[in-house]
């Protein structure tokens, strides 16, 4: 019936989809904060890895994962199973968010749903490329956890890159209406939370918001390549300073011999609200460079292959170029530090 609508009035349909998404989840966040559940539920406690300094509720996920499930199950009945494995991993992480889980249960869990999509859904590629992709989706499902530390920067994410999604799924060159309304469902839940998470933020989304999010950017991603929405190269352009900031991070700490799944404050996104540019700046900066990226992915999926190509590796060169302006910041600004004591 949904989509019946969307063919006699697309614009209509989308708009209506996009505003009740945004209304839904924030009358849900905005009620769990007023009635004081949400201190019950989940709070963040500051330490000294934080970037905050007072205790801050985590209770994003009980407003995005639900919007996002629901409208996945009605714009989309066919990825029923996408929505099932993100209701199991938002479970598990509020288990992992009030009681503490570890790291081993956790990482199964997204192993578990990333399998099962995969594998109730296999696209026609040898099964070392089924392996890569399962990787990749596995990395999305934990860099979004990694990018829950800083105000508006999860749901600026969120509302961004599933809104590149939806984009590229209902205008693109081989348009899905479905999948384009879900992405465009999870980007108004996406501002919806973002009323309460950009700065000062009141609420975080949690690891039951976060883990669901990552998965679902990666379950739409894998969707849109095996049904030949957008080639395999989209998702990544889409949620590339994101992927490039997690990817460089952890690879840092592992050249180091550190336990990466510890908390720490060395994301670039860190880094920068440390070097004093603060949370709102650093959400506006971080913003521009993602939807910069968003515009060129679904542009150039009208160039040729080798255009398509010749744009990622274009792409990839400005984000290293972002991140080589912010290191040379931060030794600046260590090295003051260090003359100074």
């Amino acid at each position: 019936m949904l989509l019946s609508y969307f063919e006699a009035s697309p614009l209509v349909a989308a708009t209506s989809f996009a505003v009740l998404a945004f209304a839904a989840c924030a009358l849900i966040l905005q009620t769990l904060i007023r009635t004081g559940l949400a201190w019950r539920l989940a709070t963040d406690i500051p330490n000294e890895r934080s970037l905050h300094e007072r205790p801050t509720p985590r209770v994003g996920g009980w407003g995005v994962v639900p919007v996002a499930v629901i409208a996945l199950l009605v714009a989309a009945p066919s990825m029923w199973l996408v929505a099932v494995c993100a209701v199991f991993l938002a479970a598990v992480s509020q288990i992992d968010d009030r009681r503490g889980l570890p790291a081993r249960v956790r990482f199964a869990a997204h192993i578990v749903a990333v399998a099962v999509v995969i594998v109730a859904h296999p696209a026609d590629v040898p099964w070392w490329a089924l392996a890569l992709v399962g990787f990749l989706m596995l990395w999305l499902v934990n860099l979004y956890n990694f990018m829950d530390g800083s105000d508006g920067l999860a749901g600026g994410m969120a509302l961004f890159g599933f809104g590149g999604y939806a984009f590229a799924a209902l205008a693109g060159p081989a348009p899905q209406a479905g999948l384009g309304l879900a992405s465009l469902a999870i980007a108004g839940a996406a501002a919806g939370f973002l009323t309460l998470n950009f700065h000062p933020a009141r609420i975080f989304l949690g690891d039951a918001g976060s883990i669901p999010l990552g998965f679902l950017a990666g379950a739409f991603g894998y969707w849109g390549w095996q049904r030949g929405v957008w080639p395999v190269w989209f998702p990544a352009l889409v949620f590339s300073p994101f992927i490039a900031d997690a990817t460089v991070t952890l690879l840092r700490r592992l050249a180091r011999g550190e336990k990466f799944w510890q908390a720490h404050r060395e994301h670039y996104y860190q880094r920068m609200v440390r070097l004093g540019i603060g949370h709102a700046r650093t959400a506006l900066a971080w913003y521009l460079l993602m939807l910069a990226g968003i515009m060129l992915a679904n542009w150039a999926l009208r160039f040729s292959f080798a255009g398509q190509w010749a744009a990622v590796a274009g792409w990839a060169v400005v984000v290293v170029a972002a991140g080589a302006v912010v290191d040379a910041r931060w030794r600046r600004h260590e090295t003051r530090h260090s003359e100074q004591s």
